[in-house]
């Protein structure tokens, strides 16, 4: 039996160290037309907000290798405190084409918007914008938050994601729409539960998160950002200081540059499921902050 090797990577899919040669930054691909599904889950929330009508809707994307169900704890304290919420389905096909899509969510949402990123969707929500007046706040959960010209490779080449190890990964290959062959890369499921949620779940609760986890394009990680929307849009940010996946000093450096309110919880990369109180809190402060 021939096994799949295992590949040693920054977080978010950055450059492969063994096994893949090194990737050169790829032009940012034309946003595709708003989907189906985008149209579906922005009519819900404009459904909830016509109920509700006095708060803003919050709009959670998430990062690699995780998908929205991750946010369940947060979003099921957001209902319970009234606000309307809509997590989308990040593509993680590649920056632009997933900022693109998340951008033709927020256009069919009415009402002032909190746009919330955790990991690589930070990276989303950075160019997801795109002059939408209707986002009022950025709040970015132990998440990428680049600037013009950087990647997730970019980034976590600088000195401060040092503290930390590569990603374990395994790249596979899957079709890309032209017909070319294109590589993602999934967690190791033998080590997601170190490197995501420093084993803080129940066993079976890991085990269950690490299969199901969705792969990133490594285009994804190497495509460079665009302007970022945290220059004009007040922002939060919430490190999280066992995070084994984005070094905590690198978070607290995007942090500062982005000149975010910033607050540090104990806890791991997957934070909203060890500690949704927490989340919800910033959230919900960064509502209040900037609710007219």
């Amino acid at each position: 039996m021939q096994h799949r090797k295992h590949v040693a990577i920054v977080v978010g899919g950055a450059v492969a160290a063994a096994g893949l040669s090194a990737v050169a930054l790829t032009a940012s691909a034309q946003a595709s037309p708003a989907h189906t599904g985008a149209a579906k889950v922005a009519a819900a929330a404009d459904a909830v907000t016509r109920v509700q009508g006095v708060k803003p809707t919050v709009v959670l994307v998430h990062g690699a290798w995780a998908d929205a169900a991750g946010w369940t704890p947060v979003v099921e304290r957001l209902q319970a405190a009234g606000y309307p919420v809509v997590a989308p389905p990040n593509p993680l096909r590649g920056l632009s084409t997933d900022a693109a899509y998340i951008n033709s969510v927020l256009r069919q949402i009415k009402g002032p918007i909190i746009l919330v990123g955790h990991s690589y969707g930070g990276a989303v929500i950075t160019n997801a914008v795109m002059g939408d007046s209707n986002v009022k706040a950025l709040v970015y959960i132990a998440a990428f938050a680049p600037a013009q010209g950087d990647s997730l490779a970019s980034l976590n080449a600088m000195p401060q994601a040092s503290q930390i190890p590569p990603v374990p990964a395994v790249p596979s290959s899957f079709p890309e729409p032209d017909g070319t062959t294109g590589t993602e890369l999934t967690i190791d499921p033998a080590k997601y539960p170190t490197v995501f949620l420093d084993n803080r779940l129940p066993r079976a609760q890991e085990q269950a998160l690490a299969v199901e986890q969705r792969p990133l394009s490594l285009a994804s990680a190497t495509q460079p950002s665009g302007v970022p929307a945290w220059q004009t849009i007040p922002s939060w940010y919430m490190v999280a200081k066992q995070d084994d996946a984005i070094a905590p000093n690198l978070e607290r450096f995007m942090a500062a540059r982005a000149h975010a309110h910033t607050v540090e919880v104990d806890g791991p990369h997957l934070i909203m499921a060890t500690d949704p109180g927490a989340v919800t809190a910033l959230i919900e402060k960064a509502a209040g902050a900037t609710a007219r």
